[in-house]
């Protein structure tokens, strides 16, 4: 990234698959979607997010609002699969988030871990690149009930799965990009 925060275009490029991963407002969603814009492709927005209240659907509202025109959004809250079809092949796709993602399957009463595997395959196809946003669960206390820590484990497998079929994966700290996996975009620190 320069200065500015932006990511030089003559020396970026996607790789098939990318994993943004770091806690509650450390910045993950803000870095993927440079990166998506940054591969100077069409672009799609696979939004997860369910809007059951007035906070979140202000909060979805502003997302869109924040992206501007030169992204094709498609809410997706479980069926990834059908949403990466719709998506043009020579863009750029940018999934947030995994992590809301399985939250709908587990309220769903879904297989997680085949859902989870189901899900690293559908984007391993894709043919145009994915950065894929998901939040690290695993560093807090473990959770009272019985549901919650469902819910942390399947997280953390699904992490796993799909940081395992990326050639990249980045940490995201304080705002802070860190490469967990392959290499950061030149000057991304």
């Amino acid at each position: 990234m320069t200065a500015t925060g932006s990511l030089s275009p003559s020396t970026f490029s996607l790789p098939a698959l990318t994993l943004v991963v770091g806690g509650a407002r450390s910045g993950k969603s803000r870095l993927a979607e440079r990166l998506v814009t940054a591969a100077h492709r069409p672009r799609t927005y696979i939004a997860t997010a369910q809007a059951f209240d007035a906070e979140m659907r202000a909060r979805i509202a502003q997302h869109l609002t924040d992206r501007g025109p030169d992204w094709t959004t498609i809410e997706a809250p479980t069926d990834i699969a059908t949403a990466l079809k719709a998506c043009d092949p020579a863009g750029a796709i940018l999934l947030d988030c995994a992590t809301l993602w399985l939250s709908n399957m587990l309220l769903a009463g879904h297989d997680l871990r085949r859902a989870s595997e189901d899900l690293v395959d559908t984007l391993a196809t894709s043919p145009a690149p994915v950065v894929v946003v998901s939040n690290e669960v695993g560093w807090g206390i473990v959770p009272e009930n019985a549901l919650a820590r469902q819910f942390r484990d399947a997280q953390g497998r699904l992490n796993q799965m799909v940081a395992a079929r990326a050639g990249l994966v980045i940490g995201v700290m304080a705002g802070l990009p860190f490469a967990l996996k392959g290499t950061l975009p030149e000057g991304a620190l």
